[in-house]
């Protein structure tokens, strides 16, 4: 019998780990921030249903990702330049509600002068043992940034055969999985400095055997495709000077070419993602375009960020202006300044700046509901197995269940900094602080 519970037992783990998903991108498999595992934690605390916990070296706000039995997060080492910039919760004491400096608070003096350095560390999604670490140094002259990041913010990604990872100074690396550098570039000394205010926040995309770059900055503004094995420039788009985004971009196919859709100061954009060529646009400017854009079914959901934005569903396939042809739906207001939207089964959720949940019907865009449940939120909502999980800054997730009844499942507190959002695989969710990343799951 003893013998029989051990078999059954490891072909039940040997099952779980083969049907594990990865999540190669800060928004998952397909760049919606949806999973479809099951049996997916609802409570945890820094004491109970916690796999594992590891701490690595440097800072930083990047989401994990992971590939396999690999989780990748990049971090830098050394504070930089650093200032205070303008909160998410503005009525009260900002820090009591969990609205914080990366590291707890601003540089020392024995920080002024030191080198500053990337990190990229690959961990055993398992057991948390630290595989690798490649590091390399700052280049040129370090831009500023909000206190709440540094030049670990955009987050890596993978396609399985290579990561890589970009910086806020514009050097990019790309890596074998075992750590291995195959090449690399510095865009910022290449093209013009990242000089973007409150500091870089775009991540990298991989399409095809390309890896597309948003480098909208007010020195130089451009869409940048590299040959993702070789790193040497298959495409560039210059854009006006003045376009600039800390907003990830996202590919989605049609019946014609597959369309990048970008979100900008200038409005939303859909260019041929083998090209770079412009295809369409909405104008409508905005001063802090963050969110990024997803999809489902061959629609784009989209928010445009700063406080109260508004959010849009819009049909791609159009050419020039296409305000009045393909948009299915805008809402001109309600819609969160950082964080971006997730679809999941028929609605759209999204988390406020200060703790409000909206929820509206993904075919009109009407409100289904609203409820305040707290706290100061960045990180992007993600959805599985029934769930919508929210991170707030001040280390608590808040587990909604789906569906057009606010009702919530749970609320989780771990000693923790959460500005990143969380990855899902192998039945766990990884949330990741300033220098710790949390197994959450069995």
């Amino acid at each position: 019998m003893h013998r029989l519970t051990i078999i059954v037992t490891l072909f039940i783990g040997f099952a779980f780990a083969v049907h594990a998903e990865n999540w190669p991108h800060w928004r998952g498999l397909s760049a919606t921030g949806v999973s479809p595992e099951k049996g997916l934690p609802t409570s945890w605390s820094d004491t109970e249903n916690l796999a594992w916990k590891a701490q690595f070296r440097g800072l930083g706000i990047s989401s994990p990702i992971v590939w396999g039995d690999r989780i990748f997060v990049t971090s830098q080492e050394g504070r930089g330049v650093w200032r205070p910039g303008p909160r998410l919760f503005q009525q009260g004491d900002a820090a009591a509600a969990g609205e914080r400096p990366l590291g707890g608070g601003p540089p020392s003096a024995s920080d002024a002068g030191k080198t500053v350095s990337f990190i990229v560390t690959a961990l055993d999604r398992d057991t948390g043992r630290q595989l690798w670490e490649y590091e390399m140094q700052s280049e040129a002259e370090l831009p500023t940034v909000h206190e709440k990041h540094n030049l670990a913010t955009s987050s890596p990604v993978t396609e399985g055969e290579r990561v890589y990872a970009w910086f806020g100074t514009g050097q990019i690396v790309a890596l074998d999985l075992d750590g291995n550098l195959l090449w690399k570039r510095n865009l910022g000394m290449e093209y013009g400095p990242f000089d973007i205010s409150h500091g870089h926040g775009s991540s990298p995309i991989v399409y095809k055997d390309t890896l597309i770059l948003l480098c909208y900055h007010p020195s130089a503004s451009y869409l940048l495709a590299l040959d993702s094995r070789t790193g040497s420039v298959r495409w560039k788009l210059d854009r006006e000077r003045g376009f600039i985004s800390w907003s990830t971009p996202m590919v989605i196919e049609t019946s014609g070419p597959a369309e990048l859709v970008v979100n900008s100061n200038h409005g939303i954009s859909g260019h041929n993602a083998s090209t770079g060529e412009l295809l369409w646009h909405i104008e409508g400017s905005n001063r802090f375009p963050v969110p990024s854009p997803v999809q489902h079914d061959g629609v784009i959901y989209t928010s445009r960020g700063y406080r109260s934005s508004p959010f849009l569903a819009i049909r791609p396939g159009g050419k020039g202006d296409v305000a009045d042809s393909h948009v299915l739906w805008r809402v001109g207001t309600g819609a969160p300044y950082v964080s971006s939207l997730v679809y999941y089964e028929g609605l759209i959720y999204m988390i406020g700046d200060v703790g409000v949940v909206t929820v509206a019907d993904a075919k009109t865009g009407e409100r289904v509901y609203q409820e305040r449940v707290g706290g100061v939120f960045s990180a992007s909502p993600v959805a599985a197995d029934g769930k919508i999980y929210l991170l707030s800054e001040g280390g608590e997730t808040v587990v909604l269940a789906a569906g057009r009844t606010p009702r919530i499942l749970s609320r989780n507190r771990l000693d923790a900094r959460q500005l990143a959002s969380p990855a899902i695989s192998g039945g766990r969710l990884f949330i990741r602080s300033d220098d710790m990343l949390f197994a959450i799951g069995r």
